[in-house]
């Protein structure tokens, strides 16, 4: 892993409102690379890191499908999903998705 993520990681997991972390493998099963935070421990981390996978292809595929004639090859940047107790926060890149999961309230 290149230690600029291992660095992110760190200063992720270091700050008080984050809950968690997930970095995830892309491709055609995700699966979980590393994670932080008891919420993404054992089964519920899998759930999370199921979810987290079908939302971004489902979004690029939307994405996909309403920019077809105006800029093709558009991709997810940054997603942010904002729930009643919670923020998700969502960085694809071509190799990973990193989902951080924090308190807003905090």
């Amino acid at each position: 892993m290149p230690p600029e993520l291992e660095q992110t990681l760190a200063l992720l997991s270091s700050h008080r409102s984050v809950l968690g972390y997930l970095l995830l493998s892309r491709g055609d099963h995700v699966s979980i690379i590393r994670h932080s935070g008891v919420i993404f421990e054992g089964e519920q981390g899998k759930k999370y890191a199921s979810v987290i996978g079908k939302m971004v292809e489902s979004v690029q595929a939307g994405l996909e499908e309403v920019s077809m004639s105006e800029n093709d090859g558009d991709q997810i940047r940054f997603m942010r999903i904002r729930t009643k107790r919670h923020e998700i926060m969502i960085s694809p890149d071509e190799r990973y998705l990193l989902a951080v999961l924090h308190d807003p309230a905090s």
